[in-house]
Formats: C-alpha cells, structure tokens, sequence
C-alpha cells in the first residue's frame, strides 16, 4: 500500500479537532446550530492553515445523516466526503479550470438537486486562478444560487478575487495557527506513531512553518524519512540547513569581541553547510530581543530564543547600546538583502560593521551575576499636608539642570490608592462572551478621549508609588472602550498579568480617573487574543448573531477587587 503523507493521514474530521482557527470553527458551529446557512463562503489566508479542510468539514456538518451540525465520521454520507467520493461534494481547483467553459458546466448542474445528501457543496480551490471571464460568468449563480447549493471559494489571495464576488460571499479570514496549537498538534502525532522526539527539535519546526500546519507536517514527514522513529535535534539542523543555537551564540560573542578571525571562519561554516543567511540574520535579531528584554531586566519566561544563562554569558560582552546598534543594523540589512543578487559579500560586510560598533561593557546598567537585585527602599507615603522630600529634591536638581523653574507635579499633593500584597497570579478574567459584549457597547469618542488624555501618563512616571503602574498602562494601546470598561491591548502577556492583577487594580482605576476624569473596570488582552476576538466579532456580526446593546448587562468585577 502506497505511503500517505501525514497531513492527509491526519487531516481533521471534525471541528474539534481543527489547530487554532476556534473564532471561525465557533461562527460556522453557531451558524449551522440556527439554521442560519449562508449561500456562499470566501475562505482566505495563507497557505495550510485549514481553508480546504474546514470547508470539507462544513460540508460534512451539512450531509451528516445524524443532523445538520453533527459530523459522526461513521455514516454514509461522512465516510465518503472524507475519501473524496461523495456525490454531492465537488471539489474544484481554479489553478486548472479556471475557464468560461469550466464555469458553464458548474452552472449546468447546480440547477440538479443532491444525489445523497441535503445539500450539494461546490468547493473552489485557488479561486483567485479564474480568469475575468470565469468569474463574470459565476457572478449570477453565485448570488441566486438554487437552496440545496452551496459555494464554499478558499484562496491565499482576495485581493486577486473580484470585488463583486466578494460582495456575494460571507468572508471568513484564516489567520496563521498558534505554534502552540502546532506543537500540540505535531506531539498528538507522534505519540499516535511511536515516535520518540526533541522539544527543541519540534519547535524549530514550528518556527520555519510559519503559521502553517500543513508545512510543519510535511517538514514532520521529511525528518522521520531521513531519521526513521526519532526526531531528533541534530537531524533537523543538518536537514533543513540551520544553525544550531550554541554556534549563533558564540558568534554573537565573537561579533562582540571583534574576533575578526573567528567572526569570518564562523561565516564559511555556515556557507559551507549551505545554510539560509536570510533565515540566520532573523534569528540573531531574535536572539538579541531576547538578551535585550534580559539587560533590562525581563523575567526568564519573557525570554523566548534564548535562556537566562545565554543571557548571562552574552552580557559579558554585549551591553544594552551595543545591543540595539547590532539590531540596527541586522534590521537594515534584513531590507538589503532584497536588492543585493550576492546576499553572502553583503552578510560579510554586514558582520565587519557589528565588529566596528564602538561601545564599553563597562556601561552596560548592572546585570549581576547571580540576577539579584537589591529590594527597593519602602516609598514614603505621599499625604496632602506632607511633600516627600526626595521628590522635591529630584525636582530641585532637574531645575538646576535645566536651569529653569519648574512647577511642581500636581500628584504630589495628591492621596494616592495604598498598594495591596496579593499573589502574582491572582488575577480578574473575562471570558470571550462578556468582551464580545463589551466590544458592541464600546465608544469610538471614548477610545479617542482616553488616547488623548494617555500622554498624561508621562507626568506620573517618576511618581514614587505610581510610576510602575503608570508604566504599564502606557505600555499598552487602548483597544475598545464602554461606559463602564476600558480594554488595553499589549503585546507581551507578562504586561497583562500585571494590569490583571487583583491587588493593581485600584491603582490603575486612580491613574484613569487623573488622565480622563472618569473610573471604569481596565482589563488587559494580548494582541493575539485580541486578534481573535476581533475576527470572532466579524463573524458573529455577519451572521447577525451579536447582542442587541440595549439588552446587554455586564457583570463585573469591581475596582476594589470584590
């Protein structure tokens, strides 16, 4: 029997068992509990992220003899969409019939009802392929088409489909999969096929998929054919042309040292294992996020390329300038490289100029080596009828400094919220409901106010309590904004934590109330989930399942933290 690739082996049969994509599978689960079925779908994004098979699942959930929305994987009608044959199911590649011809004979029996099933499903592959022709000639299906049909198009490229086929279709945009829905996915795998392996290994399989599934199974398949029932660290290094970590980081201490020799020898090491220069200058700039997040003084599970003794080692010879004039000029050459046919003389020239950076460890701000810092003196408590004196001689030497007066900050006579000792992970959560409903009562006028009133911020950075949680808040980009809650976007989950915090939330509240005059409920969302729930959203809305604002009610924690 013929060998089958892994991503066709383990192609999901249900919705529950989709990587990622969970606003789209929820929308479409919705849509089909309500019997609300649109007559054409337009599945766009990038290449493996499940169009194709998502709308063999609908088409599944459609035709199961269980029910509209079941998909039971052992009727009639679910075994043979699965291999390909039913009847009623049609798939079509627009690469290859992207003709008028090949259009007509679709419109000749979409007028035929189904053979098995309740619905006859047409699924077009690659839609962007048809020509000008084809799609004019689809146009008036598409929007009439007979009750039992279904047009489900999937492409890499709307921007290539015609605006009045859009028009026509609910779109739903597949973005690139979580790599921790790929690792789990590439785990269940391997522990199904016996297969020992290399977390490490897995996760540079991940990196180079790029938000594809179907890319990281096929590299999956590559590395079991070249290493039989182990996928081990060096065998992905070696197959897929990559350095492995130790020599990126001991390159970057030789670029750090201006070890000429060493940089160059480094340099035909690479060339001679034949490995992607693009793919190495993108993961030093990885690294050397990280070692910048380490200088600063991040914590160990901010780092993501490296870990805490990398960024121990490389700070004996990397401070925080050198740090950013080596990301300067990776970025710059990363843009280069796109107008260069000789990418390997400008790597070289690229690495002579990080060895000419011309800066002192010595000023590197203390990273000691054991990562402990000295605990912080205990702030006097600020009081209207007391100035802190500290304060007031930070602000006698900015004066003397600038050699100008200088009013005093209001917030020093102001009564401030006391800080609460709470555990770390003590922290509010708002499931996707309660947003989603936030999101309909939110106020574009307020969003704007409170982004106005944000560079207020800056005046409570050096307050002597408030600085820390005036820091977070700026960090973050307000992302919707009701009468009662404000949501703040960020893009590290570790500034999220903090502004979730129970025992912060009363500080956050005072600093909202200073910058706009108003207090209302602050949560904080990653720019991942955020994505999430936007699309979610999106789609909700196209199916006119979102509440209506006058029968929303919001139960919310309050400021106090009860």
């Amino acid at each position: 029997m013929a060998y089958k690739a892994l991503y066709r082996t383990y192609r999901p049969q249900s919705f529950e068992e989709v990587a990622g994509q969970q606003a789209i599978v929820k929308t479409l689960k919705n849509a089909l509990e309500r019997n609300k079925i649109a007559h054409a779908y337009l599945f766009c994004g990038p290449r493996g992220t499940g169009k194709t098979t998502m709308a063999k699942l609908f088409a599944k959930a459609l035709n199961c003899e269980e029910g509209q929305g079941h998909q039971c994987n052992h009727c009639e009608n679910c075994l043979a969409i699965t291999d390909g044959s039913h009847p009623d199911v049609i798939e079509i590649d627009a690469a290859s019939n992207n003709g008028v011809e090949e259009v007509r004979n679709i419109i000749d029996k979409v007028k035929y009802l189904p053979i098995k099933g309740k619905y006859k499903v047409y699924i077009i592959d690659e839609v962007h392929m048809m020509s000008s022709g084809a799609f004019n000639a689809l146009l008036k299906t598409l929007e009439e088409p007979p009750s039992h049909v279904i047009f489900i198009l999937a492409t890499t490229e709307p921007h290539k489909v015609l605006p009045t086929i859009i028009s026509r279709c609910q779109r739903y945009d597949f973005s690139k999969v979580e790599d921790s829905d790929i690792t789990n996915k590439l785990i269940e795998i391997l522990d199904k096929e016996h297969v020992t392996y290399d977390l490490e290994a897995l996760k540079i399989i991940v990196e180079l998929a790029d938000g594809g599934v179907r890319d990281a199974l096929s590299m999956l398949d590559q590395v079991l054919a070249y290493s039989g029932d182990n996928v081990g660290l060096n065998d992905v290094l070696t197959l897929f042309a990559i350095a492995s970590k130790k020599e990126k980081i001991d390159l970057l201490a030789a670029l750090a040292q201006k070890d000429i020799k060493v940089v160059l020898s480094k340099m035909e090491e690479f060339v001679d294992k034949g490995i992607d220069i693009r793919n190495l200058v993108s993961n030093l700039l990885e690294m050397l996020r990280d070692l910048l997040v380490f200088l600063y003084g991040g914590e160990s599970y901010q780092l993501i390329s490296i870990r805490e003794e990398d960024g121990q080692y490389l700070s004996q010879f990397i401070n925080i300038k050198m740090c950013l004039e080596m990301i300067d000029i990776l970025l710059k050459a990363q843009s280069d490289f796109k107008q260069v046919s000789n990418i390997r003389s400008l790597f070289e020239i690229v690495l002579l100029k990080l060895c000419s950076i011309e800066t002192s460890v010595a000023s590197t701000p203390a990273v000691q080596s054991e990562r402990k810092v000295e605990a912080p003196k205990p702030a006097s408590v600020v009081t209207p009828t007391k100035v802190v004196e500290p304060v007031k001689e930070e602000i006698k030497q900015e004066v003397a400094q600038n050699k100008k007066e200088v009013e005093p900050p209001s917030w020093l006579f102001d009564d401030v919220p006391e800080e609460k000792t709470t555990d770390e992970n003590e922290m509010y959560s708002l499931d996707d409901d309660t947003i989603i409903k936030i999101m309909v009562l939110a106020d574009r006028d307020l969003r704007l106010k409170l982004m106005d009133g944000y560079k207020e911020l800056d005046t409570y950075l050096m307050h002597p309590t408030l600085g820390k949680y005036a820091s977070i808040l700026k960090a973050g980009r307000p992302f919707c904004v009701s009468k009662d809650v404000c949501i703040i976007e960020y893009d590290l989950n570790s500034q999220v934590k903090k502004l979730n915090n129970i025992g912060n939330q009363e500080q956050y509240d005072y600093l909202l109330n200073k910058i706009c005059g108003e207090h209302r409920f602050i949560y904080g969302l990653s720019r991942s989930d955020t994505v999430r729930l936007s699309k979610l959203y999106s789609n909700l809305r196209q199916i006119g399942q979102l509440p209506k604002p006058s029968q929303i009610k919001l139960t919310l924690p309050t400021s106090k933290g009860e």
